[in-house]
């Protein structure tokens, strides 16, 4: 590939009662994935607000990436490139040369 993409990911947060939720949604110009994310506050901990938004903000990307994972297998499954036991270990397509 040539050239440069820009993608972006939008992430909306609302607070309820100790619970932070999380919608994050990934634009590819193509595509859009949304990803959800939830936190809850332990009721003996103290209400931090900006923590509930970091957790469930980091939980909707993960799910998010999870996703994009998941569309970039099937492409390399559909290119004939990937693995004939349609297995994919983490970190995926990074290769650990000590093991």
């Amino acid at each position: 590939m040539n050239g440069t993409l820009e993608w972006t990911v939008r992430v909306e947060l609302s607070e309820d009662d100790g619970t932070t939720m999380a919608e994050a949604v990934l634009d590819t110009g193509t595509a859009k994935l949304t990803g959800q994310g939830i936190a809850r506050c332990s009721p003996q901990d103290s209400d931090v607000p900006t923590i509930g938004d970091e957790v469930a903000a980091s939980r909707a990307m993960h799910d998010v990436a999870g996703q994009l994972m998941s569309v970039a297998d099937r492409a390399i499954g559909r290119s004939g490139a990937g693995r004939t036991d349609g297995r994919v270990e983490p970190p995926y397509a990074w290769s650990d040369a000590t093991a």
